[in-house]
């Protein structure tokens, strides 16, 4: 074949393949499947993935998971609500993904190519398996810093950030601490000495703010009452500013009180102290009676039916016998078995105790009573004191308390 004739074939052989291709719906170059592409399988399923920014990506880009590639983006456009952009894409219908996937915007190498990373999520259990139609929102996604990005804000802090500014900076701090070593060294240790004692005041101050939010709560428990306590307040207020005039006056009438106690008080400061001295010994045997006294005052106040007497009662009263014995011999007799005879120092004379009237012996002689005329020679003695009155009523004085 002749090398004119081989052009036109080729020439008519392509356009005959154009127009084979437009016909069963050729849109273009990102149609063509590019060579050493993911495998996508028989089945695979489709996902669509939104993303603020995909930055340069483009049609028929990569999609891994661990660094594998699965699948490839199928077509890249914006979302229902005209902002965020969605990204559809295509995985191996082997490869299983939960239904809470997150997709990441990845790049291979610092100038390689972008790719759509998807994994499980980190800090959520999985979930379902990841299907045919699903969606990853906006806030499972996330893209990686760009090389431009951190080249621009590197250029912003060099040009136009505070680079320039950190000569001045240490300079002013030179001349700042320049000479004042000595207050900087103090203030260090200040500030060391505080620390250390913030550090071991530690729990302390961890109890105050427990505290504290221990009473916080509870006076926002308590906030319905205390806001009625403060409404109320109001009414007393207005009170207490109506009587003003009459507090003042009170105060006053109180202050010139106050004065005059303080002046009774100073005039009769001696004789106040002479008075509690004095009764100092009497205070002091109450406070060692102790608890004997009211056990005294209730068994007094109770006589003779006490408290231990309601042991032995069986009913609902008391039954009480008492037999008086008026004898004046066998009330000597008593008192002259007391251990602290009152009749020690008196003389008897004759026998009271002697049989009564019509009984065998001799009759005792007549007794003198009280206020009767001694005897003259019973009156003094030898010496011509008067003598100790004898008889009844010498007893009846030792027991009425007054002389013989």
């Amino acid at each position: 074949m002749k090398p004119a004739r081989l052009r036109a074939f080729t020439v008519a052989a392509s356009a005959a393949a154009l127009v084979a291709v437009s016909g069963c719906g050729f849109s273009g170059v990102y149609d063509v499947p590019l060579p050493g592409g993911a495998d996508l399988g028989d089945h695979p399923y489709r996902v669509k993935v939104q993303f603020r920014d995909v930055l340069d990506l483009v049609p028929q880009s990569g999609v891994r998971v661990n660094e594998v590639p699965v699948g490839r983006v199928d077509d890249i456009g914006l979302a229902d609500d005209g902002w965020t952009a969605e990204v559809t894409v295509l995985v191996n219908g082997d490869v299983t993904l939960p239904a809470n996937a997150v997709a990441n915007l990845r790049q291979s190498s610092l100038l390689g190519e972008k790719y759509v990373e998807l994994r499980a999520p980190a800090e959520h259990p999985a979930q379902a398996k990841l299907a045919d139609g699903d969606h990853i929102p906006l806030e499972r996604t996330n893209r990686s810093v760009e090389v431009e990005e951190v080249l621009g804000a590197l250029s912003m802090l060099l040009n136009g950030g505070g680079v320039e500014q950190l000569n001045t900076i240490t300079k002013e701090l030179n001349n700042t601490l320049e000479g004042n070593e000595p207050d900087i060294k103090a203030l260090l240790r200040n500030a060391d000495d505080l620390v250390s004692t913030l550090d071991a005041q530690s729990g302390d101050i961890t109890r105050a703010l427990d505290g504290l939010n221990r009473l916080s709560s509870t006076l926002n428990g308590q906030r319905d009452q205390i806001a009625g306590a403060i409404d109320d307040l109001g009414p007393g207020l207005a009170v207490l500013e109506q009587q003003r005039g009459q507090l003042v006056t009170m105060l006053q009438a109180l202050n010139e009180l106050s004065g005059v106690a303080v002046d009774t008080v100073n005039a009769s400061q001696e004789d106040l102290v002479a008075n509690l001295e004095a009764l100092l010994p009497t205070l002091r045997k109450l406070g060692e009676a102790g608890s004997d006294l009211p056990k005294a005052l209730e068994l007094m106040l109770t006589y003779p039916f006490s408290d231990a007497a309601v042991e032995g009662a069986k009913g609902d009263y008391f039954n009480l016998y008492a037999t008086v014995d008026l004898n004046l011999g066998e009330v000597m007799a008593n008192l002259g078995r007391s251990r602290q005879n009152p009749l020690q120092d008196v003389p008897i004379v004759g026998d009271l105790t002697g049989p009564a009237q019509g009984g065998s012996g001799p009759a005792p002689p007549p007794l003198p009573l009280p206020g009767s005329e001694p005897h003259s020679g019973d009156q003094q003695d030898q010496q011509g004191q008067p003598s100790q009155q004898t008889g009844v009523a010498g007893i009846f004085g030792v027991l009425s308390g007054g002389a013989g």
